[in-house]
Parts: structure tokens; sequence; C-alpha cells
């Protein structure tokens, strides 16, 4: 879009190159103590060079008057009759830049007075400031000198020029457009400015399923209705990906504006023949009362961002400093997750699985637990969702596959394993099957006493590959048990994708058996499906005599909780299966829950 003025324009004539108004270019920029000065040939070649550049270059001295101005910059600015004269103030440069309209030339004169009053480097080349400043019809880029002045440069074009400041796809500004237009913003001393990040809710579901073509067109449409529902003076970003950013020159209004964003964003579009739904979450930051530099503003409106979407999506959230303190202490567990990983801090606790017809143990659940050496135990529900969003979770559970088949290894046959792997773990199926067979192989224990839990989410990413993988996986001879069955997208669709060997009552269910709250219909219509399928029936969460003697009813195969034991480490173990088939006299050794 091109702003510029729409008033006749001179023609503009190209003077003569001439020989630049200063003796040396050292003189701008003069070199390290310790180098050399330039020989007079070397000099002459410099000034050659600057004055054929096709980027326009700008020198200014420190009080923003005109040391050098070379062919490229006068017309790319539109400079009519003889080159400017050295010492010539930047306004009156600017007035005589008729390829610039009114508001360009302002927001260019008040970058440089703002990046002048940011104060002298000490070491121009090592440390000069930067910033892009977005005009109608080229870009400009600022760089101080410190105490030497300002470079202002106008890229000729491709990659350097305009085109580097829009999103090729949607013609919105890109990210660098967004930092300039946010500093310009910010650097007004009245400044009542709103930040809005929006992120797009299911476009990759849209991007993966319906192709890239289809989601390129998506974003376009996006883009439109953003475009039409913001008031002249606001500014619309595309940060790239699915992320957008909406910069509000005044704050009254913004939640009223996301609040409209949201539901309009979710209505369905029509792309290539498709319909297609998708949700935006938005986080909001205003300034100053949040922020008044960009880059923090920028985080806080990213950490709202991020309360929205673990708030459900489809919604915004205004910044609270309590998220500041929420990131700080998850950037502490980050940490230390890390080291733990490195550390070994990691062991493992063995949950009872007892059959129900005989009474007997007849295999345990490897449950993660960590002992951190000042935090003290902490929850799986605290670290396990953390390590799946930072890539740790694969490290950690190829070590959960190797120690528990390694410990498993120890018991009598046929005591079996069962070892939760997370849906982060299937993206790389080679790798996933690699670790099951090597824990196999290095341990000794036969395919058949390990079983591999999966959850319903599993079932959600590609549904070929998926099959292929547990198919490969049971080729080992390991069984296969879904989790938590009930609580997700569980559907019978899904227990005829796969031959399932086990499914597990979530248990949910199983404490609401004596509340009369649905809970013993749901046991009993779950075990029944698991047996008409030929699967066997495992309901966790079993704590009182009343639910036991419920799930035996109900032809539950085997349970597990704390009426038949808490998990307890391995060196427990041999107590526990000594003490089968009688699980009122189990040592009931106490430790943190699953």
């Amino acid at each position: 879009m091109t702003l510029a003025s729409s008033r006749p324009r001179a023609s503009r004539v190209e003077a003569p190159v001439s020989s630049p108004p200063v003796s040396s270019l050292s003189e701008i920029h003069p070199p390290r103590r310790s180098a050399s000065r330039a020989r007079p040939g070397e000099d002459a070649a410099l000034r050659r060079a600057f004055f054929a550049l096709d980027e326009g270059i700008l020198l200014l001295d420190a009080e923003l008057r005109l040391l050098l101005c070379n062919p490229a910059a006068r017309r790319l600015l539109g400079w009519v009759g003889a080159p400017p004269k050295r010492g010539l103030g930047l306004a009156a440069l600017l007035e005589h830049a008729s390829a610039l309209a009114a508001d360009d030339r302002a927001k260019l004169r008040d970058h440089c007075a703002a990046l002048r009053a940011g104060g002298a480097q000490p070491d121009p080349e090592s440390d000069a400031k930067e910033t892009w400043v977005v005009l109608h019809d080229l870009g400009a880029r600022l760089c101080s000198l410190g105490r030497h002045g300002i470079v202002v440069s106008f890229p000729a074009g491709g990659e350097n020029g305009e085109a580097a400041l829009r999103d090729p796809l949607t013609g919105l500004g890109n990210r660098r457009a967004f930092q300039a237009a946010l500093a310009a913003a910010l650097a007004r001393p009245t400044t009542e400015a709103a930040l809005l990040l929006l992120d797009l809710d299911r476009f990759k579901h849209i991007n993966d399923s319906l192709g890239h073509p289809v989601g390129d067109t998506l974003l376009r449409l996006v883009a439109k209705r953003l475009r039409a529902s913001l008031r002249a003076g606001d500014i619309l970003v595309r940060l790239g990906g699915d992320e957008f950013a909406v910069l509000l020159p005044r704050a009254e209004g913004a939640d009223a504006l996301a609040e409209r964003l949201v539901d309009l964003l979710s209505r369905p579009y029509l792309v290539e023949g498709h319909l297609a739904n998708i949700g935006v979450s938005i986080g909001i930051a205003l300034a100053p009362a949040d922020a008044v530099e960009g880059e923090l503003l920028l985080r806080r409106a990213d950490l709202a961002l991020y309360a929205a979407k673990a708030a459900g999506r489809r919604r915004f959230c205004r910044f609270h400093p309590e998220m500041d303190a929420r990131a700080q202490a998850r950037q502490a567990l980050e940490t230390d997750l890390r080291r733990a990983v490195a550390l070994g801090q990691f062991h493992l606790h063995y949950q009872p699985l007892l059959e129900v017809a005989s009474g007997e143990v007849i295999g345990f659940e490897a449950l993660l637990r960590w002992n951190h050496p000042t935090r003290g135990v902490v929850s799986p529900v605290e670290f396990i969702p953390l390590a799946e969003e930072i890539g740790l979770i694969v490290p950690i559970g190829e070590w959960v596959l190797r120690q528990a088949c390694r410990t498993a290894a120890t018991w009598p046959e046929p005591i079996g394993v069962a070892v939760n792997v997370s849906p982060m773990q299937f993206a790389d199926s080679a790798r996933l099957l690699r670790a099951v067979g090597e824990a196999l192989a290095s341990s000794g224990l036969p395919g058949s006493r390990l079983e591999i839990e999966i959850t319903e989410n599993v079932l959600l990413r590609d549904g070929a590959e998926t099959l292929a993988i547990l198919h490969d996986l049971r080729s080992l001879g390991v069984r296969i048990a879904m989790d938590d069955f009930g609580t997700g997208y569980s559907s019978l669709s899904q227990l005829r994708s796969f031959p399932f060997d086990k499914i597990k009552i979530d248990r949910s269910f199983v404490s609401q058996i004596e509340a009369g709250n649905g809970g013993r219909e749901v046991v009993r219509a779950i075990a029944a499906l698991g047996a008409s399928l030929g699967m066997t029936v495992t309901v966790e969460g079993v704590e009182t005599e009343a639910q036991a003697s419920f799930v035996a009813a109900s032809g539950g195969h085997q349970m597990q909780g704390y009426l038949i034991s808490r998990p307890v480490p391995s060196e427990a173990v041999p107590a526990l299966l000594a003490a089968s088939p009688a699980p009122r006299r189990m040592v009931d050794i106490s430790s943190p829950a699953k």
C-alpha cells in the first residue's frame, strides 16, 4: 500500500558525481588506534565504491548534519538539483526529498533523533545500534556510529528493500516492520498503547490435513478479516507462521477488540471447497502500564497469550504481574529438569496389578519419580507436561524403558512390567521401535513381559503411521494397552482400528462408584465393551472394598490402586510378590501416588 504524496513530482535531475565534501572517509569512521592509516590509493578506492553503491547512503554527524550523500540516496529520495552540501541539517535535507510523503519525513527525522539520544557507543563497529524505519515506498536502516554520527541507508530493492519489511503471503508488515513500528510507538512520551498477540488455534491441523496451499489461502483470509476489523492508525503484522500482532496507538477498547476478534476469526472459512474451522487465542499487554520497552512489552503479551492457550484457547487474556512470577518459576523448573536428566536424578516406583479372579499380583506399572535435592519430590503432573513441551520426554522415556526392563528381568516369570509411552515419542517411530528393542535385548526380558501403555492422544496423530508402529511393537511380542480410557476422544472406532490387548478404565470413573454419579454405569459398560472385543480390562484407582467388589462383579479382569498397594521402590517388590495372592496382607510402603 502506498500512501506517499500524490502531488506531481518534479523531474529528477541526476547531478554528476563530484568529490565528497570531506577529505577522507576515515574522518567519518576513523580506524582503530592500532590500525595503520589507509594509503591515498585505498582511500580513493573507498570513495569510488561509496558513490557507486546501488544502496542509498546518508552519513550524518552527531548533530544530524549531512556529511556525505551518494547518488543512489539522491535518486531514492527524489532529490532535485545539485547535490546537497555538507553541513545541511536533516530537516532541511528531507524537505527536498520529493519521494517522501510528509509523514515519512517526520518519521525518519524522529527516529534519527531518538537514535542520537541513545548515547555514544564506545565501539561502533561491535556495538552499534540499529533500527529499521518502515516508510511507504521504501525502507530505511538507521545505524548509530556513536559520537561519529548516524548512517541512514535506503536499500535499492530485493531482499533488503521494501520486500524485507513485508510478508509476501499476506501483504502485511512482517516482524522487522513490527519491531520498527513498536519502537516508534513507544518513543512517544505520551504513549498509551496496547499490543495484541494472536495465535491461530487448530491451524496446524488444517495445514497438515488439507495441505500447505490451503493453509496459505486460509492465512490470507484471516489477514483480510483482521484488516477489516481495525481502525485507522492500528498496525497489523504477521510475525510468522500462524502468529499475528496488532498494535493499537490507543489502549482503550483493547479488550472489546480482542473479544470481537476471537468471535470473528472462529467463524468458519470456505477455502478452496473445504470448510475450515479454526479459532484464535490472544494475549494483551499495555504500555506503559505493563512495560515501556518494546522487547519487554512483547514478552509480556506472549505470557498473556500462553495463559489464554492454557485456559482452553479461543479466548483472550490480559497480562498480570503474577504471570511473570509463573514464567520465572517455569524457567527455573526447566533448568532443574535439564540438570536432572544430565545427573540421573530420576528413579522408578512400581505399582502392582492384581488379577481379580485369582487375587495374584501378575505385574507392575513403572511410575517415574523425581526427588529434587532442594524441591523434594516433584509431582509427575508438574514435570512430565513440561518435559513433553521442551522435548526432554524422549530421552527420559528411553531411560524409563531401559530401567523398567532391567528391573523386571530380575522378577520371577511371568511377572511383567507396564511402561507409559508419551505421544511425543511416537513422533519418531523408528527411534521408539529401536529404543524398545534395545531395552528388551540389553535386559534379556522377553517381549511378552513388557506392556506399552499409550493414551488416546497417540491415535490423533497420523493414523496410518501410528498403526504401523503399534504393529511393529506387537511384532516384538510386546502387549499394547490403552490408558485412561474414556477421558479423552475414546470411541469404538479407535478400539477397532487396532486390536489393543488391554484397556484401562480411568480412576475418575472409579471414584464415582460409591457416589452414584454415573460411575457404576460407565465402569460396567466399558468392562462389557472390552470383554466383547477380547481385551483385558484393568480398573485403576481402586481404594475401597466396595469399589473392589463392584469391579469384580462388573467383569473387570485386573485392578490397581491404594487398596492393593501404593507404588513402591524396586527393593520392595519382592515383599509384595511374597505376600501374593493375599493382597490384604501386602506390605503398605508409603510413597508418592501416581
